[in-house]
């Protein structure tokens, strides 16, 4: 059995929220919860993400308040993660999301729509 390689994908978001309550609900177990997992617990430094009966692990690799954290699939390739940075246009101040995430090529599409219903779940609440 060939296992396929998973390829980064990243998109964008532009969100109206300030960077600082945007990264809660990107940083916490609880601001998680509201749009990304069904549950989301915190276990000896690692965060436990279910869906729909199935868990997923992951360790945080990178964080800057307020502007980016980094995941890493406990699990799987150490290449693969899934990013959020916060950008803020300086002469606008319009906030984006960037998203980088990994899936193999077959499943782009399918990738890009399920953030789309993620980020609408996430805007919605935020009231954006």
């Amino acid at each position: 059995m060939t296992v396929k390689k998973k390829i980064p994908v990243e998109f964008e978001f532009p969100i109206r929220s300030s960077p600082k309550i945007l990264y809660g609900f990107l940083s916490t177990a609880d601001g998680l919860e509201e749009w990304f997992a069904d549950k989301v617990t915190i276990k000896d430094g690692n965060y436990i993400f279910h869906w729909d009966g199935e868990d997923r692990k992951a360790k945080i690799v990178a964080k800057k308040d307020n502007a980016m954290i980094k995941f890493n699939w406990l699990g799987e390739d150490q290449d693969t993660y899934l990013e959020f940075n916060i950008v803020t246009d300086e002469l606008t101040n319009d906030v984006s999301l960037m998203i980088t995430d990994f899936c193999i090529e077959s499943e782009k599409k399918e990738t890009q729509q399920l953030w789309s219903s993620q980020i609408h779940d996430l805007m919605h609440i935020i009231g954006s």
